[in-house]
């Protein structure tokens, strides 16, 4: 499967002159599977760029081999959102897409932050990605009892404690949050936890004044830190984060378990079945796996007929489980078929 990564500015020319070197030598490959594959490649390739006068502002992307779950040859050429930084070609049992992954990142994410007097976690919610980036923990000792002045000063020294752990949260959330913020995909900042400490937090002067101003009104009771508390409180804030991919994909999965345990013939499994399903127009929701090679050809084809997509990760529960069970590839019917 050839990769070929070319930076604007790079003459076309020069890259053909490559090609023809890399073709010339494929007679050296010794299984002849492999030396076809190659060759297949990179003639595919070059017969596409000679068509192209001009590297466009851009540059190109060029991706041709077979696809080895349905052996179907496949040959993209794109010019992507955001330069090439890099001039790049291999061929491998693979597409090298890593060059592309930050400039397909979701431009869309929430930071998340759950705060208590003496723990705090910090998480982002991006695409169909929920991820912890933090924890942090403070010390604040339990109630005094003494009463008088020395329960006064104890309680100043609580506060201060907290107020300290508090400035200290601000600081690491304005790490996470505040490059987001300034590349304009930061949509907005959900405050949650499990008491009063997220008003105060709130109420405080504590985040930079621009983070403040992304905080979402609507304030999450949430009883976990961590990773547990990240999926409470999305989930909790439905109502504020609606059309999130996260969201959404989480709904359908749901959808399509209450199916699957119902028994009513909606939910539908295994590759062939849901393509069956597709091409039949009975297909309402497609539930793919992302990491899956023919995401999004199969994506497109749903798409043509009116079928919803939702592309899910190991970060959704059950993702994996989908994954493993069903091979990444599930769906949700309109009516019941056979």
């Amino acid at each position: 499967m050839l990769s070929l990564y070319i930076p604007p500015g790079r003459p076309i020319s020069d890259v053909m002159n490559l090609l023809r070197q890399e073709l010339s030598i494929t007679d050296n490959i010794k299984l002849k599977r492999t030396k076809d594959a190659v060759q297949r490649a990179l003639t595919a390739a070059m017969d596409r760029l000679s068509k192209i006068p001009k590297v466009p502002d851009t540059g190109l992307v060029v991706f041709c081999g077979e696809d080895m779950q349905t052996r179907d040859f496949i040959c993209y050429v794109f010019s992507p959102p955001d330069p090439v930084p890099v001039f790049f070609y291999r061929t491998d049992k693979w597409f090298h897409i890593e060059f592309l992954e930050e400039m397909v990142e979701e431009r869309e994410a929430f930071g998340i932050l759950i705060i208590e007097r003496d723990a705090a976690t910090i998480g982002l919610l991006q695409g169909t990605r929920l991820k912890v980036l933090e924890e942090l923990e403070g010390y604040v000792p339990g109630k005094h009892h003494k009463g008088g002045q020395s329960q006064r000063r104890y309680d100043r020294i609580i506060e201060q404690l907290v107020d300290e752990f508090f400035k200290r949260v601000a600081e690491h959330a304005k790490k996470h949050f505040l490059p987001l913020l300034e590349k304009g995909i930061l949509k907005g900042i959900i405050v949650g936890g499990p008491g009063y400490a997220k008003q105060d937090f709130v109420k405080g002067d504590y985040l930079e004044y621009r983070l403040k101003q992304k905080i979402l009104p609507q304030l999450v009771d949430v009883s976990y830190q961590g990773e547990a508390g990240l999926r409470e409180l999305v989930m909790k804030a439905y109502d504020i984060i609606q059309g999130q991919m996260y969201v959404e994909a989480l709904k359908a999965v749901e959808e399509f378990k209450y199916h699957l345990a119902k028994d009513d013939g909606l939910a539908v499994y295994g590759e062939r079945e849901v393509l069956e399903a597709l091409k039949m127009g009975a297909l309402k929701a497609l539930i793919i796996d992302e990491d899956r090679i023919d995401a999004d050809r199969l994506a497109e084809e749903a798409k043509k007929y009116g079928a919803k997509v939702y592309f899910i990760s190991d970060d959704i529960p059950e993702g994996e489980w989908i994954k493993k069970t069903f091979g990444g590839i599930v769906g949700i019917l309109r009516f019941r078929i056979g």
